[in-house]
Order: C-alpha cells, then sequence, then structure tokens
C-alpha cells in the first residue's frame, strides 16, 4: 500500500483554512492509503512563540484532527519530536543539500519579509521537511500549490543522498489537493489566524455569525439593488463547499437578480457552516474532557513511526559510513 505523509504545525486556531485545504482531504485518504499524519512542532519553532504555551497548542490540534475525522485505526497520528530520528536525518541532508538550491526557495523569502525572526531554521525548513518525507520512504504527500517547489526539492535531495550513499529513497509524488486557496474574511488574502481573517472551525454558532457578518463581499455591490457578481466574491466561493449544490444556484441566481442582499447570503452561509461543523464541535469538546485518550493515541503513533524511522536511520548510517559499532 503506498504510504501519504503531512503535517500541520500548531501555530494556532484550527480554522477553515486547515479543514478544507488539508484535513477534509487527509479524513479521505485515510481510507485508501497507508496514511501518516503528524504534528509538525519542530518546524514550528522557526517562529516566535511561547514554551509554556507550546504543549497545549500540541494537545488541541491533535484533539482537533481527531474531530474532524482522522481514525486513529485507519492513520497513524503522531507529533513530529517524540521521533528523534526527524532531527537527525534532517542533518544528513542538509549535508548533501547545495546552498543555492535553498537560496531559491521562494516560501523563505515570502516568509522573511513577514518576520523579524529570520533564522536558520526558517531557511532549512524545507530540508527538514524532506526528511519528514523521506524518514517513512512515503510514496504521496498531499500538498496545496504554494508547497511544490518543496517537494521538488524533495526529489533533488533524495537523488543526491542516492548518487552519493546508493540507492535509498524514493521520490515523492505530489498528490495536490483539489481545493484552491482558500482566502479569508478580507476576500484578499489566504485564510490566516495572524491576519485575523479566518473562522475557527470549534468557533460556536454565534461566533461563526458574527465573523461572517463583517466579511468582504462583491466590492460592485454598493446598495442592495446592485447586481451581483458571485464569481468575485468570496462568501459565494465558501458556499460551495458547505451549502447544498441546488441551494448555491439558487443563491446566485438571486445575487445576480439583486433579490439577495449580501447580509441574507452571509446568513445563509453561517447556517450552511455551523450545520457542517456542528458533529465536529461535539466531537471535539468530547475529547477536550479525555486529553489522556489522545495522548495514548499519539504515544500510540510516536511508537510505530519511531521503528520505521529507525529502521530507515540504520539503513542511513550504514551507506554513511556512521555505523560503526
Amino acid at each position: 500500500m503506498n504510504r501519504v505523509l503531512s503535517g500541520i504545525q500548531p501555530t494556532g486556531t484550527l480554522h477553515l483554512g486547515n479543514y478544507l485545504g488539508a484535513i477534509r482531504n487527509w479524513v479521505a485518504v485515510q481510507e485508501e492509503y497507508d496514511a501518516v499524519f503528524f504534528v509538525a512542532d519542530l518546524h514550528a519553532m522557526t517562529s516566535s512563540y511561547d514554551p509554556k504555551e507550546m504543549p497545549g497548542r500540541v494537545i488541541d490540534l491533535a484533539t482537533g484532527l481527531l474531530a474532524c475525522g482522522i481514525d486513529p485505526d485507519k492513520a497513524t497520528v503522531f507529533v513530529q519530536s517524540d521521533v528523534p530520528q526527524h532531527a537527525e536525518l534532517a542533518w544528513v541532508f542538509n549535508c548533501v543539500t547545495p546552498m543555492g538550491e535553498l537560496s531559491r526557495q521562494t516560501q523563505f523569502k515570502s516568509k522573511s519579509d513577514m518576520t523579524e525572526n529570520v533564522n536558520v531554521g526558517l531557511f532549512t525548513y524545507p530540508v527538514l521537511q524532506t526528511a519528514d518525507i523521506l524518514l517513512y520512504k512515503a510514496n504521496l504527500v498531499p500538498v496545496g500549490q504554494d508547497q511544490e517547489q518543496h517537494l521538488e526539492l524533495s526529489r533533488e535531495i533524495a537523488r543526491k543522498f542516492n548518487a552519493r550513499f546508493g540507492e535509498t529513497f524514493p521520490e515523492a509524488r505530489t498528490m495536490f489537493t483539489t481545493t484552491p486557496k482558500i482566502r479569508g474574511l478580507d476576500g484578499q488574502n489566504k485564510m490566516s489566524k495572524s491576519l485575523d481573517n479566518h473562522v475557527p472551525v470549534d468557533a460556536d454558532e454565534q461566533t461563526v455569525r458574527r465573523r461572517l457578518a463583517g466579511a468582504f463581499t462583491d466590492p460592485a455591490r454598493v446598495r442592495l439593488k446592485d447586481p451581483g457578481h458571485p464569481e468575485v466574491c468570496n462568501i459565494f466561493s465558501l458556499h460551495g463547499y458547505f451549502t447544498d449544490e441546488s441551494e448555491v444556484a439558487n443563491i446566485e441566481q438571486a445575487c445576480r437578480g439583486a433579490s439577495i442582499g449580501c447580509a441574507d447570503c452571509k446568513k445563509k452561509l453561517a447556517g450552511s457552516i455551523n450545520a457542517h461543523l456542528q458533529p465536529i464541535r461535539d466531537k471535539w469538546s468530547d475529547l477536550r474532557k479525555r486529553p489522556d485518550d489522545v495522548r495514548a493515541i499519539l504515544k500510540a503513533g510516536a511508537d510505530r513511526c519511531r521503528a520505521i524511522a529507525e529502521q530507515t536511520m540504520q539503513e542511513v548510517r550504514e551507506k554513511a559510513g556512521l555505523y560503526w559499532k
């Protein structure tokens, strides 16, 4: 069975962008593949954070993944730092990765412009990402278009290691998600907690309505009687994920004919989102009462992954001349 691997950072609230862009797809692929999903706490260290908050964020993110439908009987779920071989393999890969390749990574350039904490970990982030993938010799990695450059680098690193030390790693293929970039409530930027343009997955019904009420819609529609342009409205695009197809068609027609206003359109979307998220909220609330059960799932996942990772590292150490015992 092909192995699929992906991770998510515990950097804040799990929001609809995470859910639509990644987690919903993870729930689907766990039915067909040997799925491995992890909380990427080592990657999160590249940003400034409060160490006292990190343990809670890790547990709550893992709880959210389980609430959204990740099934520990079908997928392996663990915390990245619980498997030290990730960092060990990343160092080995650092030693075969050309500086020039990392310098050309566009995500490093864009993230560097957004923070004063431009550290070496941020620069070598794609190398650790490669270690995450190849440690388990994953065949497929579900990502958005913005991560394709990192996946191509992972294939290049695999080729360089194999050429220097002997055939060891496969070249992981990209499994593109069908969901395009989810825009935030500002209608422009990618949904993000840092930009405060997000809707939390575990938000209550009132919070969902309140956040949607202030969302940006069609800039050309100033008055209620003005015809709308749903193709440019982010609120309408979100209807496509949460509202019944027939109702979406009715909303589109009503918007173009100016028989529904943006406020009513937002109210309909809030109803659709709340109906979709309610089972997730209920399960999340239940799991939060049982944190030891979540920890047990993460421990079992880490135990399985350490065994796989150590087998890979024994092969790497022998081929790289690091296994002298």
